[in-house]
């Protein structure tokens, strides 16, 4: 449980976990190169150390350090000693995935093209998670994948075969799928190719390259040749924007605040967030801009009075996890929020439409939920009536968004099931202290 009062206003610098996308990729890339990639700012979450914990079942020596060269399972410095493409080892037991969609549907595309066999499970919400999704094209490729229940979700069970190169046509925008497809195509025979029906996220293209893989982009089709062997590389990780959002609302929903959040990654395929916000009135300034292959700059908030806009179309992909707290800042903006095109939210670690429309009505917003998204009614305040706590339902981004929401509440709010923020953020609370002293 964990209870929040409200905040007058948030002010100070923050440095934010490193990003959640770019942190598991930077592991398994650098797991099936040869030598040594050394990664910075690693996120130490639950689903990136569970990448971790699934690539040492494989056989990959991984280590952790602290900021002075100590070993630290918690250190952010990471040297994975690459085995090469073709280097994995049988694994001897389960490759257990915890809450990580990202490691269970990246993993997949590896596993479907290893010479042996392996089964992947993660816990209560990955086994309820389609992966259809990504057991489609990858069987296209000549993969052998076993849903164990028959029900196309994990336990997933992998027969290692050749595969390959495919054109597939997406019917959904998601980096997981393309990425799971175009790891898969590192080891087919042919071109793979993967079009979707706007961009998804392009950390797996951007790094792959940075590995020496051939692969390009055009348009929204992304396209990878067979690869003798990765190199290794160095990584230094951004912040991850889906974690500054948090902070990004609050700021511009908390009169007089003022925060600088130092090193955020700003892909454009990420970028969303900013996008909508300052559609919506939002005070961000960049600052110390760095266009390295994943850009990253300082994000100076200020307080400014927020507006309802219509958030659909190309945007969606773009800002998909921060809807949770994106909904937050639309409940205190002046107007009508709408948001469409949104229905992955359902497949999330919760049905997302459902749970961000529980938690907002506990605040005693006018919040209606539809097939696609929601429709938000803004208000001059949020008060918290409810006779129990607010149910997380075990998703970090529904617990950290309701979090956001308290600090706006006159009340007192108690949040259940908290801990599960250390999915991608375990220095939640301890920014949020420092932001309201």
């Amino acid at each position: 449980m964990y209870t929040l009062k409200n905040a007058s206003s948030l002010k100070g610098e923050i440095r934010i976990p490193g990003d959640k996308s770019i942190s598991h990729r930077a592991v398994m890339f650098g797991a099936i190169s040869k030598g040594d990639t050394k990664i910075t700012h690693f996120l130490n979450g639950a689903d990136c150390l569970s990448t971790i914990s699934c690539f040492r079942k494989l056989g990959v020596e991984i280590e952790q350090f602290d900021d002075g060269g100590n070993v630290d399972p918690n250190g952010q410095n990471v040297i994975v000693h690459g085995n090469g493409l073709h280097g994995l080892d049988y694994p001897t037991e389960v490759l257990y995935t915890g809450n990580s969609g990202t490691t269970t549907r990246l993993i997949s595309g590896i596993l479907s093209a290893q010479k042996f066999y392996s089964v992947v499970n993660g816990d209560d919400s990955i086994r309820k998670r389609p992966m259809k999704r990504i057991i489609t094209p990858l069987t296209m490729m000549g993969a052998d994948i076993v849903s164990q229940q028959g029900n196309d979700c994990c336990p997933l069970c992998f027969r290692g075969k050749p595969l390959h190169g495919i054109s597939y046509e997406s019917p959904v925008a998601s980096a997981q799928v393309k990425s799971a497809i175009l790891l898969a195509g590192l080891y087919a025979d042919s071109e793979t190719r993967v079009t979707e029906p706007t961009v998804s996220r392009n950390h797996t293209e951007l790094m792959l390259k940075a590995f020496g893989a051939d692969v390009l982009s055009e348009n929204t089709t992304a396209i990878i040749k067979p690869c003798d062997e990765l190199h290794a590389t160095q990584i230094c990780v951004p912040g991850d924007i889906s974690s500054a959002a948090y902070f990004l609302v609050a700021a511009s929903i908390l009169p007089g605040s003022e925060v600088l959040i130092q090193n955020v990654g700003i892909n454009e395929t990420r970028d969303g967030i900013l996008t909508v916000l300052r559609s919506m009135g939002a005070d961000i300034t960049e600052v110390n801009r760095n266009d390295n292959a994943e850009p990253s700059a300082d994000l100076l908030v200020k307080y400014a009075p927020l507006h309802g806009v219509t958030v659909e179309g190309d945007v969606i992909p773009k800002l998909i996890d921060e809807i949770p707290v994106l909904a937050v800042a639309a409940s205190l903006a002046q107007g009508t929020t709408v948001i469409r095109d949104a229905a992955e939210l359902k497949v999330k670690e919760s049905d997302r439409i459902e749970s961000v429309t529980k938690m907002l009505r506990c605040f005693g917003v006018d919040v209606t939920p539809t097939e696609d998204g929601m429709i938000i009614q803004g208000q001059e305040a949020l008060s918290f009536a409810a006779e129990s706590p607010i149910e997380s339902y075990k998703d970090h981004r529904i617990a950290m968004s309701a979090a956001v929401a308290a600090l706006a509440c006159k009340e007192e709010v108690p949040i259940d099931d908290f801990s599960c923020v250390d999915i991608s953020f375990p220095t939640f609370q301890t920014l949020i202290n420092a932001l309201t002293q």
